[in-house]
C-alpha cells in the first residue's frame, strides 16, 4: 500500500516538474487565427511541397485554395548543395556538408509580404568503394533535411505571425 502511494507521488512530482517547466510535447503546435486555414504554393514538381504540407496538416492547419486563405506560404526555391569539409589522403573527397535551403514568403491579406528563409545543415562521410550505400544515406539525409525544413518554416512562420 505504501510502495503504491509512493509511485503515485513520484509520478505526480514528476507531471508538475514537466508542466511547470513548459514542456511540450515535439510538434505540438498553438496555430494563429490566420494560419487555421492556409493555402500552400509551390512549384507542382516540389518534393517539399508535400512534406510542407503534411506538416502543416499535422499542426492542425486546413489547407484551402488560395483564394479562401488567411495566409498563403509561397515556396519561392528549394535547393540542396553540398560543400566539400574535407579530403583523404588521396586527395578525393572524405566528407561532405549537405545544405537545404527553402526561400519562401508569407502572404496575408492587406499586409506586406514577408519574405524569409530555411537552411538545414548536415554532414556526411563519403566512401568510394561504397557508393551504392553512400547514395541511400545521401537519400535518406536529404528526406530527413526536408522534413527538419518543414518543421522549422512552420515554427518561422508562427512566430513571424504572432509579433
Amino acid at each position: 500500500m505504501m510502495r503504491k502511494q509512493l509511485q503515485y507521488l513520484v509520478t505526480l512530482i514528476a507531471a508538475l516538474t514537466l508542466v511547470g517547466c513548459g514542456f511540450h510535447l515535439r510538434d505540438s503546435y498553438q496555430l494563429p487565427q490566420s494560419m487555421q486555414k492556409l493555402a500552400i504554393e509551390a512549384s507542382a514538381f516540389s518534393e517539399f511541397r508535400s512534406v510542407l504540407e503534411q506538416r502543416f496538416e499535422l499542426a492542425g492547419a486546413e489547407l484551402v485554395p488560395a483564394e479562401q486563405a488567411g495566409l498563403v506560404v509561397v515556396i519561392v526555391n528549394d535547393q540542396l548543395n553540398r560543400r566539400t569539409l574535407s579530403l583523404s589522403q588521396s586527395g578525393q573527397v572524405a566528407e561532405y556538408e549537405l545544405i537545404y535551403t527553402v526561400d519562401y514568403q508569407l502572404l496575408q491579406p492587406d499586409k506586406p509580404a514577408r519574405e524569409l528563409q530555411v537552411e538545414v545543415y548536415r554532414d556526411y562521410q563519403d566512401d568510394p568503394n561504397f557508393a551504392l550505400a553512400k547514395t541511400r544515406e545521401r537519400e535518406v539525409l536529404v528526406r530527413e533535411m526536408r522534413d527538419e525544413a518543414a518543421r522549422q518554416l512552420l515554427r518561422q512562420t508562427i512566430a513571424q505571425l504572432i509579433r
